[in-house]
């Protein structure tokens, strides 16, 4: 959309939303730290009630890149951070615009919840669209990556596939079931909403020092298998003993790193406890932790009012945020 607000300023802006998402089985490590390769494929589901709205406006009249989150104005690692992400798209458009980018999010940042995720998704397809460009979802889901692995997973809807690719051109994520495929409901347990001390890119960089990383790598297409065709067949039972599996595989590989990193806290453990103690004795639930310490607790729409009522019985707890599939990132008015 072209905005011409004089004769001498042109203004070309969009505004996208997007989901986080929820990995069943994780991304953790890269085969290539700049164009983010993962060293292993995923799966993931979008949350439709978390949502970060970005709006990109480029102009003639602006000297300079600017980042508000939350209404904050952001500055240095953060704002050079989206900066260098521009530059991806700028060269997509052949353009030289900077640009003053606007983004909301409704739920915590930083705290593993996927935020990242959410950000570049919105990022991607608002820049890209603000001038002028119409990438395909693929395209899109490329672009994402660059800007957060993760990310790409944001881009198609419901229960997404992250494909490890060969290169930088098909290391893409495919929509393997839309949103109204399963509806799982995601309790996410916030124990912590602040910023987490070691971001996702800098654990990244550390998975190869551990040891585990090699058999978790090797492992991975058997785990991929086994969850999608969970998912594929609504096999709860199934989906519940892979995803808790592949959880605790990538927090081995981050305590075992060179230097460790526990992102699990002690309450984090007593969840984890609870919600298989609640599985052995009849409630379908499973638990699944990002880079953080907050517990998702996977359940089916029937039991997530117990299990919401569970959670927060820990005083631990702060809140549980409910989340259902989401769409794929969209443009909005």
């Amino acid at each position: 959309m072209v905005n011409l607000h004089s004769m001498d300023t042109k203004i070309h802006q969009a505004t996208a939303v997007a989901h986080p998402n929820i990995a069943f089985i994780k991304y953790w490590g890269n085969r290539d730290e700049i164009l983010r390769l993962p060293q292993n494929g995923s799966i993931s589901m979008n949350l439709r009630e978390l949502t970060t709205t970005t709006q990109v406006e480029f102009s003639t009249s602006l000297k300079q890149d600017s980042f508000s989150l939350n209404k904050r104005e952001i500055s240095g690692a953060a704002l050079q951070r989206v900066s260098s992400f521009l530059d991806h798209v700028r060269a997509l458009a052949n353009s030289r615009l900077h640009a003053r980018v606007s983004s909301v999010n409704n739920f915590p940042t930083g705290a593993g919840i996927a935020s990242s995720a959410a950000a570049f998704a919105a990022l991607s397809l608002a820049a890209s669209s603000a001038l002028g460009l119409n990438l395909t979802e693929k395209e899109l889901s490329r672009l994402a990556r660059l800007g957060s692995g993760s990310a790409c997973r944001s881009v198609p809807g419901g229960f997404v596939e992250w494909m490890v690719g060969k290169e930088d051109a098909d290391s893409v994520a495919v929509s393997i079931a839309p949103a109204d495929h399963w509806n799982l409901v995601d309790c996410i347990a916030v124990i912590q909403t602040s910023h987490k001390p070691v971001g996702s890119t800098e654990g990244h960089a550390l998975a190869g020092s551990s040891p585990l990383q090699a058999a978790r790598i090797a492992d991975t297409p058997r785990r991929l298998n086994l969850c999608r065709q969970a998912v594929l067949q609504r096999d709860f039972a199934s989906l519940a003993d892979i995803v808790e599996q592949d959880s605790t595989i990538m927090h081995a590989v981050m305590m075992t790193s060179s230097p460790p990193l526990f992102y699990w806290k002690d309450s984090s453990l007593r969840i984890m406890q609870q919600v298989a103690a609640w599985r052995a004795a009849g409630l379908p639930a499973c638990y699944t932790l990002d880079a953080g310490s907050n517990v998702h607790v996977i359940t089916l729409p029937e039991f997530a009012g117990e299990v919401r009522n569970r959670l927060m019985f820990d005083d631990a707890v702060q809140d549980v945020i409910m989340a259902t599939p989401g769409d794929p990132a969209h443009l909005v008015e």
